[in-house]
């Protein structure tokens, strides 16, 4: 008998690492929870075409922008696992939403298999070319001086750049007034033009404001500097402990998705970010950092984001929506 079932088990893995070395049969569809010209969009198309111009593998990138990013992740969860449906998505699906929205209709550890970190891109701490803020030092002491009132803008409630600001004022020690806008243009629009002290946003959406002076920047929510954004203190060596927020983007598969598919698709995405043009793109796209992350680790990285921003919930006292 338990010889019968390990020639089974034998030709199942037979079986399943031919299927590996045979995928893939057909194009691949690749869900982005935004709109076309975002960061998770853009980091996709970088990789996704990469690995046509050098393996031959077709993708159709879908983009599904709206309701939170659940409509997107949503049709992953929902999709065969055969390594034909690919979820793109970044640190707000499943570190930052669970916590700030009812009834997300997906969970990672029921719905999906990471598989690799592509990227991860530190947020700017943003504030008025003339305004007298000119460090971190200096957001703390005006905050302090009129506790609540130091307004911040955000791409919405729940967003990734809402928490990281809320843990930003935790770990100093601030009250501030969060003025949510819809979108992260109009946040750092708003700061331009005074409507807002300060904002938190990604490299592309300030530097147009930045090339104009009409925005400068105070610092960066990782823990330490990067090799993308050097002349820029982190929070912590500027005194605010703890705080390491980035925005990652990796691609995830719907749960059951063969492993040596997996290891395939994870293997592959690797090799093309070793490219010396697909690191420049990241670079001058969104600040990011190639990483390259496995599946085991990128899904412990995931779990550590949502617990650091399930506390930054907590200690706000950020009700769902």
């Amino acid at each position: 008998m338990m010889r019968k079932l390990s020639t089974g088990l034998a030709v199942l893995l037979l079986c399943t690492a031919a299927a590996a070395q045979e995928y893939p049969r057909k194009p691949i569809r690749v869900l982005v929870p935004y709109a076309p010209g975002g960061v998770v969009d853009t980091t996709t198309r970088i990789v996704t075409n990469k690995i046509t111009e050098r393996l031959g593998w077709q993708f159709v990138v879908d983009n599904r922008p709206g309701g939170n990013g659940f409509i997107a992740v949503g049709i992953a969860a929902r999709g065969a696992p055969d390594g034909y449906t690919i979820l793109s998505a970044h640190t707000g699906e499943f570190a930052v939403s669970p916590f700030v929205f009812k009834g997300v209709p997906f969970e990672l550890d029921r719905d999906f298999e990471a598989v690799v970190m592509l990227s991860d891109a530190p947020m700017l701490v943003v504030v008025n070319s003339q305004s007298p803020i000119n460090s971190f030092k200096d957001l703390v002491a005006a905050a302090k001086a009129k506790p609540g009132q130091l307004s911040f803008g955000s791409p919405g409630n729940g967003s990734v750049n809402h928490l990281a600001s809320e843990w930003l004022a935790v770990a100093a020690g601030i009250k501030v007034l969060h003025v949510p806008y819809k979108g992260g243009a109009p946040a750092v629009s708003a700061v331009a033009t005074n409507e807002v002290i300060w904002t938190v946003a990604g490299l592309p959406g300030v530097t147009p404001h930045l090339q104009a002076k009409r925005v400068k920047v105070l610092g960066i929510t990782t823990a330490k500097r990067t090799a993308q954004t050097p002349d820029w203190p982190s929070a912590q060596e500027s005194g605010i402990p703890g705080v390491d927020a980035s925005i990652w983007v990796g691609f995830f598969v719907p749960k059951g998705t063969p492993k040596a598919i997996i290891n395939r698709i994870y293997t592959v995405s690797v090799d093309m970010l070793k490219y010396p043009d697909v690191k420049e793109r990241f670079a001058t796209v969104g600040g990011a950092e190639t990483i390259g992350m496995a599946p085991k680790e990128f899904h412990t990285r995931v779990k550590q984001d949502a617990e650091r921003y399930r506390k930054v919930v907590q200690e706000v006292g950020i009700t769902p929506q």
